[in-house]
C-alpha cells in the first residue's frame, strides 16, 4: 500500500508526524478515512433497508497445508432475503453442496450430496438465523457478516485502520475501492458507486497465519426489488432424505455428521 504522505514535501510530513506525536487523538481519527467510512456506512444502510432482495456469488477460499501448499477451493451461491425474517440460501463446491432454508420460524440445513438435513424451531429474524448457522455447524461464512440488517457496527468492530483506494472498474461498474485492518486481518471491499451502494467484492486476508491465504467473494445479478416466491422459504423433504441432529463442516467445507465425529 503507498503511504498517503510518501509525496509530500518534508516540511509537510514533519508537521503531520509531529501533530500525530503530541494529539494521540488525532493519530487515531487519521487512520480511518472519513470517506472510507462513509461509504462503508452508506452500503449498510442501503443493504439492510432493502426489504428483499436476490443475488449471486462467487467464492474462493484459500487454504495451506501442513506442508505449506497454498489451495484455491472454488464454490458459487445464491442467496435470497425478504426482511425481517426470510432467507434462502445455497452453496455448492467441490466439497459443499447445501441449502439453508429460514422461514421466521424453523431453520433447516440441508447436505445434498449425502441427502441429510436438520431443523431447528428458531423465531426471530435474518440476523438470528445467520448466528445459528455458525452456532449449529462451527461453519463461519466471512461473507454472511454483510448481511445483517445494520452490518455497519459488526464490520466496523476492530478496525485499526481504513483506506480510502479510489475507485475501479470491473464487469462494467465503477466501484469504490475500502482497505481496511485489524490486528488479525486485513480486509478490502468494493462497494458500487452511485445511489445502490451494494458490496460487489470482498477479500480477507489472514496476515498472520502461514502464506496469508485469504477468502474472497465476488457477488453479482442483484435484484434489490426482488419478487422472490414464498415456496423458496419453504423445505420439504426429498425422498429418501434422513433427519439427523447434528451437522459440522471441516475447514475444507465437507459436511461431517455426529456419527462420523465419533468415528
Amino acid at each position: 500500500m503507498i503511504n498517503r504522505f510518501m509525496q509530500r514535501p518534508c516540511a509537510s510530513m514533519l508537521s503531520v508526524l509531529l501533530l500525530l506525536f503530541l494529539n494521540p487523538a488525532a493519530a487515531e481519527s487519521a487512520s480511518i478515512n472519513p470517506q472510507a467510512d462513509e461509504v462503508l456506512r452508506s452500503m449498510a444502510t442501503f443493504l439492510g433497508g432493502l426489504s428483499s432482495f436476490s443475488m449471486k456469488a462467487s467464492i474462493e477460499n484459500e487454504l495451506v497445508t501442513d506442508e505449506g501448499q497454498k489451495l484455491q477451493l472454488s464454490s458459487s451461491a445464491e442467496i435470497a432475503i425478504k426482511r425481517p425474517g426470510k432467507m434462502h440460501v445455497t452453496r455448492k463446491g467441490m466439497f459443499a453442496d447445501i441449502e439453508m432454508i429460514y422461514d421466521a420460524k424453523t431453520f433447516t440445513l440441508h447436505g445434498k450430496k449425502k441427502n441429510l438435513y436438520i431443523q431447528r424451531q428458531a423465531p426471530g429474524t435474518v440476523d438470528d438465523a445467520i448466528r445459528l448457522v455458525e452456532f449449529e455447524t462451527g461453519l463461519y461464512a466471512p461473507g454472511a457478516d454483510l448481511l445483517f440488517a445494520d452490518s455497519y457496527p459488526i464490520l466496523k468492530s476492530g478496525v485499526t485502520r481504513a483506506d480510502y483506494m479510489g475507485t475501479t472498474t470491473f464487469n462494467g461498474i465503477e466501484a469504490h475501492h475500502l482497505a481496511f485492518r485489524e490486528n488479525n486481518v486485513d480486509w478490502q471491499l468494493w462497494v458500487k458507486v452511485g445511489n445502490a451502494p451494494l458490496p460487489m467484492k470482498y477479500v480477507i486476508t489472514s496476515k498472520w497465519i502461514t502464506a496469508a491465504p485469504q477468502f474472497s467473494v465476488r457477488f453479482h445479478d442483484w435484484k434489490t426489488r426482488a419478487q422472490i416466491p414464498a415456496s423458496q422459504f419453504e423445505f420439504s423433504a426429498p425422498a429418501g432424505a434422513r433427519r439427523i441432529d447434528a451437522i459440522s463442516f471441516n475447514e475444507i467445507g465437507e459436511m461431517k455428521t455426529e456419527e462420523e465425529g465419533q468415528q
